[in-house]
Order: C-alpha cells, then sequence, then structure tokens
C-alpha cells in the first residue's frame, strides 16, 4: 500500500466515522485543536483504523508521539511495511 492510498484511506475512515469534512484532513491538522477529537475518540479512531488496515496499533512503539495526521500517516504506512505488527485476521 503506498502513501497516498493510505492517506485516502485514512481520511475516508475519519470523515465517516466522526462525520468530518474531508477537507479538514490536512496534515497538519491536529487531532484535539483542528477536528475536534478527544480521548475516547482517540479510542474509536485506533479500532476502526485497525479495521481498515489490518495493523496493531495498540501498544505499538511511539504511538504517543502521534500529533496530526501527517504523523499519523506516516506512522501507518511504517506498520503496514513490517509484517510483524500485523494482525492475526
Amino acid at each position: 500500500m503506498d502513501k497516498a492510498e493510505i492517506i485516502r484511506t485514512v481520511n475516508r475512515v475519519l470523515a465517516r466515522e466522526f462525520e468530518l469534512d474531508e477537507a479538514a484532513l490536512t496534515p497538519t491538522a491536529r487531532f484535539g485543536e483542528d477536528l475536534g477529537l478527544d480521548s475516547l475518540d482517540a479510542v474509536d479512531m485506533v479500532v476502526v483504523l485497525e479495521q481498515a488496515f489490518k495493523v496493531r496499533l495498540r501498544g505499538a512503539y511511539a504511538a504517543d508521539k502521534i500529533r496530526t495526521l501527517g504523523d499519523l500517516y506516516g506512522f501507518i504506512e511504517d506498520l503496514t511495511q513490517n509484517s510483524k505488527l500485523k494482525t492475526q485476521n
């Protein structure tokens, strides 16, 4: 999966799950400040992204350093290329 496909998938999933305007989903968008997501939304976000990408985000190293959508895109790109973190689905 290339980075453009990851970006499209993340944006589609987040827009649908949280009723966000896709125009607001830019690499510099911050989850709380720009998108209005809170800590409970973060839990839901992890679940829907794990399902969409078939990777395990919980407990992954550096997950706590994700502040923007750009951070998230890069993080998921790294995870999808690392087969030992893929879920057993």
